[in-house]
C-alpha cells in the first residue's frame, strides 16, 4: 500500500477515496476511527488515504484533481488581491 493523501479531516479523506474508486482505482482510508481519540493523539497526520502499489501512479492525477478543488475559491466570492502599493514621499535633500 502507498498513501497518497494526508487528510485534514474525514470529509477531505472521503471526498479523495469515492474519487479514487470512481476511477477504478481500490482506496482505503487509514486512521479514520481514530476519530474519537483526538485528545490523545497528534492533530495532523493520523488519517491518510492508500492505494495498492499497482494504482499508486495512477492515483496522483486523480489526488491532484481533488485537492486542486479543494483549495479553489468558492463561486460568487472574490479572490483577495494584494495591497495596493504604497505612495512613497520622496526622500529630503
Amino acid at each position: 500500500m502507498r498513501t497518497v493523501y494526508h487528510a485534514e479531516g474525514i470529509v477531505d479523506a472521503h471526498l479523495v477515496k469515492d474519487a479514487l474508486e470512481n476511477a477504478g482505482i481500490p482506496a482505503f482510508i487509514n486512521g479514520e476511527y481514530l476519530i474519537g481519540g483526538m485528545g490523545q493523539l497528534p492533530a495532523r497526520d493520523f488519517m491518510t488515504v492508500s492505494v495498492p502499489e499497482v494504482y499508486a501512479d495512477d492515483a496522483g492525477p486523480v489526488v491532484r484533481e481533488i485537492v486542486d478543488m479543494l483549495c479553489a475559491p468558492v463561486a460568487g466570492e472574490r479572490a483577495e488581491t494584494a495591497p495596493p502599493p504604497l505612495h512613497l514621499k520622496p526622500a529630503p535633500v
